[in-house]
């Protein structure tokens, strides 16, 4: 099964983003873009890929450590940005920080469990929204209203399991559907030293 560890913002936070995303739809070239479906919107912190089933108890066992070793953190949804002339996102600001940290833990305890991960880059949080079909959409135009963008802040108090599921109806633009598998609250303990 394909699996992430994951920040769910609240929907509070999702409803903010929503509206600011509806704007962007209206936007000339908008149609040049796949865009995320609303009901996925998550934070990834450790994308881990397929993971088989035998290695679950462990790397539960593990998230559930990371968890326990973090305390709750402040977040809010910030800004916007673009991964090449494809990928749009919205950003994040807040205890970041903490948020990288709790990002190499669940990194960590994936590895520590037996799951194959791909090379390690410089953690870059953000939420993406729309991919581009071609290099041939300017995303300035949205670049320029998500860069006013400014959500309410909340307390991150959860680290997330996620299950990804691919697409498998063959119609054009299905989108994948996320499952939450588990949840650890963030508790801040003993041992926050990494």
């Amino acid at each position: 099964m394909r699996l992430f560890a994951a920040v769910l913002p609240p929907a509070e936070q999702l409803a903010e983003l929503g509206r600011v995303t509806d704007r962007l739809h209206r936007l000339p070239g908008a149609d040049g873009l796949r865009w995320t479906s609303r009901p996925g919107w998550h934070l990834t912190l450790a994308f881990m890929g397929e993971v088989d089933e035998e290695l679950l108890p462990e790397l539960r066992v593990r998230l559930a450590r990371a968890a326990h070793r973090t305390p709750p953190f402040p977040l809010r949804l910030h800004g916007g940005g673009h991964f090449g002339r494809r990928a749009l996102w919205t950003g994040f600001a807040g205890d970041l920080d903490e948020l990288r940290l709790l990002a190499e833990r669940s990194d960590a305890a994936a590895r520590r469990a037996g799951v194959a991960m791909d090379e390690h880059r410089r953690y870059q949080a953000h939420l993406t929204l729309a991919r581009a079909r071609t290099d041939e959409v300017d995303l300035h135009p949205f670049l320029d209203v998500l860069h006013t963008f400014e959500g309410d802040r909340w307390q991150v108090a959860e680290l997330a399991l996620v299950r990804s599921n691919l697409p498998v109806s063959g119609v054009r633009g299905e989108q994948p559907r996320y499952e939450k598998l588990d949840g650890w609250p963030l508790e801040g303990g003993a041992g926050r030293s990494g």
